[in-house]
């Protein structure tokens, strides 16, 4: 159901939504935090700058910077951005005979739907702050930026 489109794109988002406000940082630096491959990352940054979430700057102190606050971006839009969800509204086989959707399709449409009305109401800023209780082997989430100033003693990413 989630592509890993989309997971990537998430991934990259959260990095960005962890730095300070108004840092920017490079595609090289975002692949690694986030254990995307560069040219794939690069077509997310894209569609991601395209959608408005994201600004690109050029130049030495250039990179990518969220255009507008965590608290504002829902996982749907960044879903929205790369590979927007595919709801079943009619039947997937053909059948002009079919013009509602039968049992199957239709709680695999209201899973999709539940899916999607979870990813609109959760921001960016949720998860992040959710993560800060990840526990070590999983550290995506956590940007040196935040989890230093929000873990004052411990290393980021332990």
């Amino acid at each position: 159901m989630i592509s890993q489109t989309i997971e990537y794109a998430l991934r990259a988002m959260i990095h960005l939504a962890g730095l300070e406000a108004g840092s920017s940082v490079n595609s090289e630096t975002i692949a690694e935090a986030t254990r995307v491959p560069q040219g794939y990352l690069s077509k997310i940054m894209r569609d991601l700058v395209v959608a408005g979430l994201v600004n690109s700057r050029r130049g030495p102190n250039g990179g990518f910077v969220l255009a507008v606050p965590a608290e504002t971006i829902s996982m749907l839009d960044v879903v929205n951005a790369v590979d927007p969800f595919r709801r079943i509204t009619k039947c997937p086989l053909g059948k002009p005979a079919h013009l509602a959707l039968c049992p199957l399709h239709q709680r695999m449409d209201d899973a999709m739907a539940s899916v999607e009305a979870e990813f609109r109401r959760t921001t960016l800023a949720e998860v992040l702050e959710s993560g800060r209780a990840i526990k070590p082997g999983c550290r995506v989430l956590m940007t040196p930026t935040r989890s230093a100033v929000a873990r004052p003693g411990k290393t980021p990413n332990a």
